[in-house]
């Protein structure tokens, strides 16, 4: 993706996410510059991988298949082992008019996905099997508003805003918006995405960016080259 398109989906992301009536967090407005002056008490943020998430998976096709993401909070998975502290994390996201968020599931994060605000959120659905691959002739279980809602492999559910689903370890989905954008929100235990995103097809979880100009905001995946000491 080239970094121009990625600044022109920021500014437009947030204004979306006022619309619905949420604002983001201060550190959401620095700049590169401001960042790595802040860097040293912004520590949790850079290891927690907080902050804007732009991606085409790798498949230079935006439109089609990809995610606005921004991570508003993220626990330490140590936490998470030991069973206290900051075992939790939240992110806004934004799925697009039949934008895919490609067939996925985790190995640990359990996830509560909810249509905030806009068009019509799908889910696709398939469970898993014995090796806990995707399964084309496996359904599963998810709670929709904390009802029992077993699916069938393949099956489609649609939210409203104010609906959501909560999708365990093993539930393999795929999500999009239909009849216009949705403001997405997920809250679920820490979240790294760089290793417990399993896709169906082989591909990857972050855009190559093309650096056609410079960066209005930093993404999570900059902070390793950006902010390096």
């Amino acid at each position: 993706m080239k970094r121009s398109e990625i600044n022109e989906i920021m500014a437009a992301a947030d204004d979306l996410i006022r619309h619905h009536g949420f604002t983001l967090p201060p550190f959401a407005y620095w700049s590169p510059d401001e960042f790595r002056a802040n860097r040293a008490k912004a520590r949790r943020i850079i290891d927690a991988r907080m902050g804007w998430d732009i991606t085409d998976y790798g498949q230079g096709d935006f439109d089609n298949l990809g995610l606005f993401l921004f991570t508003l909070r993220n626990g330490q998975l140590v936490d998470l082992e030991r069973g206290r502290g900051m075992v939790y994390a939240e992110k806004l996201l934004i799925s697009r008019q039949d934008q895919i968020s490609p067939m996925h599931t985790h190995v640990i994060k359990s996830e509560d996905i909810i249509n905030r605000g806009g068009a019509t959120m799908v889910i696709e659905l398939f469970g898993s099997d014995d090796d806990g691959n995707c399964s084309t002739d496996r359904g599963g279980v998810v709670y929709c508003d904390g009802i029992e809602r077993p699916y069938g492999p393949g099956e489609k559910l649609r939210f409203a805003t104010g609906e959501s689903i909560t999708l365990a370890p093993g539930d393999w989905h795929a999500f999009w918006g239909e009849g216009g954008d949705v403001l997405i929100g997920e809250v679920s235990t820490v979240n790294d995405d760089v290793t417990d995103n399993i896709f169906r097809e082989p591909i990857g979880r972050f855009a190559k960016i093309d650096e056609d100009v410079d960066p209005t905001h930093l993404l999570v995946s900059d902070y390793d080259t950006w902010l390096a000491d």
